[in-house]
C-alpha cells in the first residue's frame, strides 16, 4: 500500500506499475492525487497489469540499491507485446536490520547516474518473435521521449533520491517489407504497453495494421513511415505524427473501455 498524496507518491505508483500486482492506497478519504492515480488505474477500475512479478535485472542482483551510495535499482516485466522497466533511486531512504549506521548528511549521495537497455528485460523473445528488426522502440515516459535502439544498446538514466524513470520497450517489426512498426500504448499510463492487447497486419488494397486495447488517453506507436489514415473503433480521427523520433500518437475517445485502432499506409 502506499498514499497517493505523498512526496513519494510518483516513486511508489511506477513501482506497482511494473510490479505486476494489485494495488492498494492507504489514502484518508477526500485526501488522494488523482494526477498520480489516473496514471495507474484505468477509469473503470481496472489496471494495466504486467503479466509476471517484477523481478530485478541481472547487475542489480548482487548490489544494495539502498545503502552503498552508488548503485541504482532496476525492475523490469513484460506485457502481451513488449516489455517495461523502471529505474529507482533508492539510496539513503533506509537501511537494513542490524547494518544501521549513523549517516551525516553531507554523506548522502543525492544524484546517482545508471545505464538502461533493452537487454535488461529477460525473456524478450516471448514477445519479439516474427518479423523482429532486433532494434527497439523505448518510450521515456516523464519526458515523452522517443528511441531507437538495438537489443544490446544501453543509455545513461540520472536520477535523484527518490525519483524514478518508466520506459516502455517494444519490439520494432517489419511489415510488407517497408513498414517497421512498434506499439508503445497509452502514453498517459505508467504501463503504457499494458494497454495493448494484440497487433497485426493486413494487406489488401492497402497495408494496415490493427491493434487492439484499452483503456482512453492518448495511443502512442514508432511508425518509420507516417500513416496515410487512422481510425478508431471505425471512426476516423486526426492523428499526429513527430517526424524527429516516428512517435504516432492518435487519442482514444472518452469512455472506451476497449478499442480497435487501424492504421493505413
Amino acid at each position: 500500500m502506499f498514499y497517493s498524496l505523498h512526496d513519494a507518491a510518483e516513486f511508489h505508483a511506477a513501482a506497482r506499475a511494473v510490479g505486476g500486482c494489485g494495488v492498494y492506497v492507504s489514502d484518508k478519504p477526500g485526501q488522494h492525487d488523482f494526477n498520480v492515480l489516473k496514471k495507474l488505474v484505468l477509469p473503470d477500475g481496472s489496471v494495466l497489469r504486467a503479466r509476471y512479478p517484477g523481478r530485478p535485472s541481472r547487475d542489480c542482483l548482487f548490489v544494495d540499491p539502498v545503502m552503498d551510495k552508488k548503485s541504482l535499482l532496476k525492475i523490469w516485466n513484460l506485457n502481451k507485446c513488449g516489455g517495461v522497466i523502471a529505474i529507482f533511486n533508492c539510496q539513503g531512504t533506509g537501511s537494513w536490520p542490524g547494518l544501521e549506521s549513523k549517516t551525516e548528511e553531507e554523506d548522502i549521495i543525492f544524484e546517482l547516474s545508471g545505464k538502461v537497455s533493452p537487454s535488461d528485460i529477460e525473456y524478450f523473445e516471448e514477445v519479439s518473435g516474427g518479423p523482429w528488426t532486433q532494434d527497439c522502440a523505448v518510450f521515456r515516459f516523464n519526458t515523452g521521449s522517443l528511441t531507437r535502439l538495438s537489443k544490446k544498446e544501453s543509455f545513461d538514466v540520472t536520477l535523484k533520491v527518490l525519483q524514478c524513470e518508466v520506459f516502455t520497450v517494444s519490439p520494432i517489426k517489419v511489415y510488407n517489407q517497408t513498414i517497421q512498426f512498434a506499439p508503445i500504448g497509452l502514453t498517459n499510463m505508467y504501463n503504457s504497453g499494458g494497454a495493448v492487447e494484440a497487433v497485426e497486419f493486413s494487406d489488401s488494397s492497402e497495408s494496415k495494421i490493427h491493434i487492439r486495447g484499452r483503456g482512453e488517453g492518448e495511443f502512442g506507436a514508432y511508425s518509420n513511415l507516417r500513416p496515410k489514415s487512422c481510425s478508431v473503433n471505425s471512426e476516423d480521427l486526426e492523428f499526429k505524427f513527430r517526424e524527429e523520433d516516428k512517435l504516432f500518437a492518435v487519442t482514444i475517445p472518452a469512455k472506451n473501455t476497449s478499442w480497435d485502432i487501424t492504421i493505413c499506409y
